[in-house]
């Protein structure tokens, strides 16, 4: 089943829980615009290139388009139409004013100097120019993507126009007008709603997490958890990972040596050193034995799919807390429901980033500048807030997380919607 049909079915599914015209369920199963690109590009030798880029900007019901460029070699229609569609229920769901959108080229950035990255986001932007810009879609990081190449696109797209425009995109640095917090805003976001699940299940502390993902998301999330007494014993990126279930990795030191490493394998950090000869109980694991390991909270925080009908029925955790975009199938999320093993869905649990995107576009077209405590204090509100919309419908309901949110979204969607 291809993402965004299975992105359907959990529509529909929520749909029934309320009284929906037809017309408005057919409006938002399909995107209201998709752009691909097709150029040709100059490598650093003198060949030539043909780089393939999309965006979809899916609902502008509740404001601007609004979503992620990712860099990826797996990018394409069907993913990208996906993740736009995640997008508007999230936004929704944390009740910003943004519509959903995304995009990004089909290329592996790992093998494009930085000169050649630049090159190909400005020409990019140029392809966009015409359908995007503050108040009709504003793009943002994502995987492969930073703040550099947020710069790259705002100083291009305001070259194009003939003047500053700031509040183009999110995600810039925070000299260029981007927000303080937004680099760890999915990570904080996602812990203010841990926070609240934790209460509401009566779970006491230190909790044992294994984390599938230690890029910007994966690697701020185990920061944070890590200084708030959860014990982080498994964390993995592309080529694998590292397990240490006595007593917990040091994060602040992983992430630190996979950074000077570019990789995780060999940074089995405990206490204040990395040395393999350290290891104590478990050492090198693969993300699929990742997924399986008995903890009280698995963390999927890479790309779509990782938990399907072939490994769902092995995981042994507790919780699933998604901080990837669309980790789990629908199949394997009707396991483990079956499981009893409660799923907290992506379009909550890593909202945090769309959000502080929001503080950073409003501070732009409003020329403030906030501090950092402004900043999560008003992130914290919002994802409290969201989170409790979310469970008082899961309450009410009966239902998953994932369709409570789904129903709140359609909800908030269906008051701004007129018929055509």
């Amino acid at each position: 089943m291809k993402i965004f049909d299975s992105s359907l079915i959990n529509l529909e599914k929520a749909s029934k829980y309320i009284d929906l015209p037809k017309w408005f369920l057919k409006q938002i199963s399909v995107p209201e615009r998709m752009i691909q690109f097709n150029f040709s590009f100059k490598r650093d030798s003198g060949d030539m290139e043909m780089v393939s880029g999309y965006r979809v900007q899916y609902n502008n019901l509740l404001g601007p388009y609004k979503g992620g460029l990712r860099f990826h070699p797996q990018v394409n229609m069907d993913e990208v139409k996906s993740l736009a569609f995640w997008m508007m229920i999230k936004d929704a769901v944390v009740n910003v004013p943004f519509g959903g959108g995304k995009g990004g080229l089909e290329l592996d950035p790992k093998k494009f100097s930085e000169k050649e990255l630049e090159r190909l986001t400005r020409q990019f932007t140029r392809e966009l120019a015409p359908n995007i810009g503050p108040e009709i879609d504003v793009p943002a990081p994502d995987v492969n993507t930073n703040s550099k190449i947020m710069d790259w696109l705002e100083n291009e797209y305001s070259k194009v126009v003939g003047k500053k425009m700031k509040a183009v995109v999110t995600g810039k640095s925070v000299r260029n007008g981007g927000s303080l917090g937004r680099e760890a805003a999915t990570g904080m976001g996602g812990f203010f709603v841990l926070e609240q699940l934790i209460k509401k299940l009566g779970l006491k502390k230190p909790l044992t997490v294994a984390i599938q993902g230690f890029g910007n998301v994966g690697s701020n999330f185990a920061q944070i958890l890590s200084k708030h007494n959860y014990k982080i014993v498994a964390v993995s990126d592309i080529k694998g990972g590292i397990y240490d279930k006595q007593g917990g990795f040091n994060i602040d030191l992983v992430k630190k040596c996979c950074e000077e490493k570019g990789f995780l394998s060999g940074c089995y950090c405990i206490g204040s050193v990395c040395d393999l000869a350290k290891k104590i109980d478990g050492g090198v694991i693969t993300n699929e034995d990742l997924l399986q390991l008995p903890v009280d909270l698995l963390i999927p925080a890479a790309l779509e799919n990782v938990i399907t009908t072939e490994n769902a029925k092995k995981i042994r955790a507790k919780i699933v807390f998604e901080m990837a975009n669309g980790p789990t199938t629908y199949e394997a999320d009707q396991i483990l429901n079956k499981k009893g093993i409660i799923v907290v869905p992506d379009v909550l649990a890593n909202s945090g980033g769309v959000t502080v995107s929001y503080f950073e576009w409003y501070q732009n077209m409003k020329n403030e500048k906030w501090n950092l405590e402004k900043v999560n204090k008003k992130l914290q509100k919002k994802m409290e807030d969201a989170f409790a919309n979310v469970w008082k419908i899961h309450q009410e309901k009966k239902v998953s997380l994932r369709t409570a949110a789904y129903i709140l979204a359609l909800q908030r969607l269906f008051k701004k919607t007129k018929p055509q």
